[in-house]
């Protein structure tokens, strides 16, 4: 298999870079831009930070993963997947807490890019990945009602949980605005039905000046972006970051869960773009690209940041097929930053509540998760339902953790049920009845009375270590044959079985003999020393000459 390169990727693509792709790769970048201006303020919104923080982050993030990243299309901006738990997080630490934990998700991003665990990510399971998005989906959404439908809550309501969300929309639902309700169900129908027809212009763009239209030309009574925040233009400025132990160890599980995040997501995004291009992104380098940009996002007073699979969809359907694009998207938002973001203070809060609707609902992958909980076995539907669950009752935290734990015992339980220790049975080898497919099996074998043969099959580990003990021996029986032709792995617990039934044998004077070690147990036994305990010439490579061996 080719080594992954720690080489970005524009570097490798601009030796053969040529002026008609620079004017697709621009064309592409400002039509990206178009598209990523107005999900930028909405996600930051979500995100519970001002909506200049989201142009920050698509600005810095998105240059720097472009010009340091691994893949030739990645978009990388603020996404839908980090705006539960960066609203979280500023609630409970504020933008210094924020800041702390996307410095350290950064810094692991790195580490893990120069350590190569990029194809490690895959160990993640689907089940894992689609619950917890499904559940980020219904927190969005959960999130948006209460600018979607206009409502007002009394000074000091906490609103930090999903759980406390959904209490204040049914305490308040007395307080709806219905101007703002038809502005949120105008602008949802722009962004539903106009792709259907105009597929070039952006629909959340059209929803945008729609909306402004809407509230200034009536003259409704609806919240906008203005009235709630307060809008700086300008370049962004660098923040110095608070450093102290306390800080940092407060942070560390939030930048772990950010740094396993913003590694799923974009490597996923990744790898659905080189399905749609034919090429092949370079994983550990597109991680050391995201810590980079995390780092720069917040320093510049972003958010974190990650691989946008519909930002960089669109790019590759644009034209755009090298970092270049996505480069001359973060420098046209750099310049709508400065000319045009205090017009941003115009945009109706239902409308971005409008816009966000439709990106948890291209998120929250319903298809994929009923599919599943019809289709998958019993272990793998209560990981899924479970993640999405814990997702939405508590956080992303909790819901990777403990989906983690539950999918390994259940994957441990399901090992262990592949797992068996058994006797050979002796049959009559002139039986018509026996099925002789198997070559190797013990109808064709002639096996002395004080020779016992078990077969051991499925990989033995410390979930099933204890089926050991059910090998036993007569009084009459002179050698034990252990066949593991079907044991493809061995672990710390699982040798010190072998080494109690050595022990067991040695005392009751019966030899040992194994058949048919597999590479890994052998290597795992030697390491072990228990190959010189029990002596090299009662390791046979067939079942033939075990028990040759134990015949003698």
């Amino acid at each position: 298999m080719k080594k992954d390169k720690i080489k970005p990727m524009l570097f490798s693509v601009i030796k053969q870079y040529s002026a008609k792709q620079f004017t697709t790769d621009v064309i592409s970048g400002i039509i990206v831009a178009i598209i990523a201006l107005p999900l930028s303020i909405a996600l930051a919104l979500a995100s519970g930070v001002g909506p200049e923080e989201g142009l920050y982050t698509a600005i810095v993030a998105g240059f720097i993963i472009s010009f340091l990243g691994g893949s030739r299309v990645q978009i990388a901006g603020p996404t839908a997947a980090f705006a539960t738990i960066v609203a979280g997080i500023v609630a409970k630490d504020g933008m210094e807490g924020l800041m702390m934990a996307t410095i350290i998700a950064g810094i692991l991003l790195i580490v893990m890019g120069l350590l190569r665990l990029g194809t490690l990510i895959k160990f993640i399971p689907y089940t894992i990945t689609t619950g917890f998005t499904a559940g980020i989906a219904v927190t969005i959404l959960v999130g948006q009602i209460k600018d979607f439908l206009g409502l007002t809550y009394p000074k000091g309501t906490v609103t930090i949980e999903t759980t406390e969300k959904v209490e204040a929309i049914i305490n308040n639902i007395s307080t709806l605005n219905y101007q703002a309700l038809i502005v949120g169900l105008v602008c949802l129908a722009v962004l539903i039905i106009w792709p259907k027809f105009f597929e070039k212009i952006p629909a959340s763009l059209i929803a945008v000046i729609v909306g402004i239209l809407m509230v200034k030309g009536l003259g409704l009574k609806v919240n906008t972006i203005g009235d709630l925040y307060t809008i700086n233009g300008g370049l962004p400025k660098f923040h110095a970051p608070v450093f102290s132990w306390k800080l940092i160890r407060g942070s560390f599980s939030n930048g772990f869960t950010i740094a396993i995040l913003a590694a799923i997501e974009s490597l996923l995004s990744a790898v659905v773009a080189d399905g749609m291009i034919g090429s092949h992104h370079r994983s550990n380098m597109e991680l050391i690209a995201q810590g980079c940009g995390n780092i720069g996002s917040v320093l510049f007073g972003g958010i974190p940041a990650t691989g946008a699979i519909a930002r960089t969809a669109a790019n590759i359907k644009n034209g755009g097929r090298t970092p270049i694009a996505g480069i001359v998207h973060s420098i046209v938002l750099l310049l709508v930053l400065v000319v045009l973001m205090p017009y941003a203070a115009l945009i109706p809060m239902p409308t971005i509540a409008a816009i966000l609707f439709q990106v948890a609902y291209n998120m929250c992958q319903w298809r994929p998760f009923t599919h599943l909980c019809k289709t998958a076995p019993k272990s793998d539907i209560i990981v899924l339902v479970t993640t999405f669950v814990l997702t939405v009752v508590f956080d992303l935290v909790v819901a990777i953790e403990v989906g983690m734990v539950l999918a390994c015992l259940l994957f441990m339980k399901r090992m262990s049920e592949e797992s068996s220790v058994r006797s050979w049975t002796y049959v009559d080898p002139d039986d018509t009845d026996v099925t002789k497919e198997d070559p190797d099996s013990i109808d064709l074998r002639v096996v002395p009375k004080h020779v016992r043969v078990y077969e051991i099959s499925g990989p033995m580990f410390f979930g099933d270590a204890d089926a050991l003990a059910n090998i036993t021996t007569k009084e009459f029986t002179k050698s034990l044959v252990i066949r593991m032709r079907s044991v493809p792995a061995l672990d710390a617990t699982a040798m010190r079985s072998l080494e109690m039934l050595y022990e067991d044998c040695k005392k009751k004077g019966v030899r040992l003999i194994f058949s048919h070690v597999n590479e890994q147990p052998m290597r795992t036994m030697e390491k072990d020393g228990f190959v010189d305990k029990v002596g090299r010439e009662n390791f046979a490579a067939h079942i033939d000459e075990a028990l040759e061996l134990a015949s003698k």
